[in-house]
């Protein structure tokens, strides 16, 4: 259903005490929230008058009054029909909204029936804790939540499955009420950031982490302020991070403040994906126009393209998938002219080398640690650059595999520990070790790094990884995975916008980090 006016922000306030309560309104207020959702069954110990004249009157935003039951995901343990009293109080008190469980939501309704406040609208909410029903399913109970006399329906479901939250996007995009549809856990949590792209009523948003009344529930700030909420609307463009995991990345922080500084109507989310295949065949709508690629889809994803760029081909990996106006999909990668790029960058700035001048990697030593898609595009775009290449992996076979491919020498991770590399040789660390949260780990001991020339880590998550600390300890240049992450997002930019990528702007907004 059109929004009219937009989707709304609803910031839960969970305080043990109505003093509590009052103080997280006026800060949902500061933050930008458009609602308050008043959640009776957090306070220790509630007088019903006394508490809900202070808290509505006080509140500095519109109310929603909630008392929810454990039965139904909440705190509430004691006798439905005090719970339903008290509803009932909120409504006469002026509440904005009250919001009640389908299953008693005609009890409460009929007992009010001709003395319901005409301000105050009814929300009536099912929660599946379990997992997402067919759209048959969920468009049947939308039916018999409305028939009730839900003034606004809220249906939500968990989501098993990224593919799961279409459902909820087809729900709140084609209902005749106002709806309310969320999927919850991290595999559900696009379906809280893209609620103005289709249609959804509102959507739930923390005042920080920890203090939210469902799990993945994103905090207001980032809301606002990364995801461009206030910007997005039917004909916005999605783009996204396909991966597992996909909590660390930085994409989104990069892509979504371009996007807003130059006018473009669009948005960049993370996508929490188990099957490529599932997930490129379920999401193939205009609405979304391509996704980057990273661990541990690289290689699942050249599989999974309709057609691939002759690089990609090449390589054996995508870190980019684009959809084409006929519905196919084509990959390339980026990885390689990002990684590879970041590295020559530096070593030019160490040598005084011009630009126009050839590779600074000819005929360098290049060792790379890791063989999954990442390993394979610096190995590429290395031997490219005329480097002679060796792959470190811990299955030698990968290895192996990815060395042959480039003319290139195998070894184990093990062996590479005790590796003499030439002077100025090159060390990227194409591997996730020394990811948050495991980032006091690194894929090779720190004695084995003052023997190298430059130390390159792809992992970003933290900037300075472990790998990066020991090797700038050890007197030895470094490049980090930022500047690979920003580069080789120019193409991927170009190609979700058509528009050329402000380069400036990339390093301007990633300064910070």
């Amino acid at each position: 259903m059109s929004n009219e006016g937009g989707s709304k922000i609803c910031v839960p306030v969970l305080g043990e005490s109505a003093e509590q309560m009052l103080v997280q309104m006026d800060k949902a207020k500061v933050l930008g929230a458009d609602l308050v959702e008043i959640r009776l069954d957090y306070l220790q110990s509630f007088e019903p008058r006394r508490d809900l004249e202070l808290l509505i009157g006080r509140c500095p935003l519109p109310t929603v009054i909630t008392y929810r039951p454990k039965w139904e995901g909440g705190k509430y343990e004691g006798d439905d029909d005090k719970r339903l009293g008290a509803l009932r109080l909120a409504m006469e008190l002026g509440a904005d909204y009250v919001d009640v469980e389908f299953k008693v939501a005609s009890e409460l309704i009929n007992s009010i029936s001709q003395r319901k406040p005409e301000k105050c609208k009814v929300i009536v909410s099912s929660h599946n804790f379990d997992n997402t029903p067919s759209s048959d399913d969920i468009g049947n109970l939308a039916t018999r939540m409305q028939a009730v006399g839900a003034d606004i329906v809220k249906i939500v479901t968990t989501a098993l499955d990224i593919t799961d939250v279409l459902r909820i996007f087809q729900l709140t995009r084609n209902s005749q009420v106002p709806m309310i549809g969320l999927a919850m856990n991290e595999r559900g949590f696009i379906s809280r950031l893209l609620c103005p792209k289709f249609g959804g009523y509102l959507t739930y948003a923390c005042l920080e982490k920890g203090q939210s009344s469902a799990l993945w529930q994103p905090k207001i700030d980032d809301l606002l302020n990364i995801f461009n909420f206030r910007l997005l609307g039917p004909n916005s463009k999605v783009a996204g991070l396909i991966g597992n995991p996909v909590g660390h990345s930085k994409a989104a922080t990069m892509f979504n403040p371009i996007f807003k500084t130059v006018g473009f109507d669009g948005v960049y989310v993370p996508f929490l994906v188990d099957d490529v295949p599932n997930f490129l065949k379920s999401f193939n709508s205009p609405n979304f126009v391509g996704w980057s690629c990273t661990i541990p889809h690289k290689e699942e994803a050249l599989r999974s393209c309709d057609e691939l760029d002759p690089i990609a081909k090449s390589i054996g990996a995508v870190n980019t998938i684009i959809r084409k106006p006929d519905g196919k999909f084509i990959g390339y990668n980026t990885d390689y002219f990002g990684a590879i790029s970041a590295i020559e960058n530096k070593l030019r700035d160490l040598q005084n080398l011009p630009d126009g001048t050839g590779s600074p990697l000819a005929g360098k030593l290049f060792v790379v640690m890791g063989a999954g898609g990442t390993g394979k595009a610096l190995s590429y775009g290395a031997k490219a650059k005329g480097a002679r290449v060796v792959i470190a992996n811990r299955t030698y076979s990968r290895a192996k595999e990815i060395a042959d491919s480039v003319g290139g020498e195998a070894l184990t991770l093990a062996e590479l520990a005790n590796y003499h590399p030439e002077e100025g040789t090159v060390l990227a660390n194409t591997t996730s070790v020394g990811m948050q949260p495991n980032d006091n780990e690194s894929p090779i001991p720190k004695h084995s790094l003052k023997r190298y020339g430059l130390v390159f880590d792809a992992v970003y998550t933290p900037k300075m990884t472990r790998l990066l600390r020991d090797a700038e300890e050890s007197g030895v240049t470094i490049v980090t995975g930022v500047d690979m992450l920003i580069i080789q997002a120019y193409e991927q930019y170009e190609r979700f916008t058509n528009l050329p990528a402000p380069k400036e702007l990339f390093w301007e907004v990633m300064s910070g980090y």
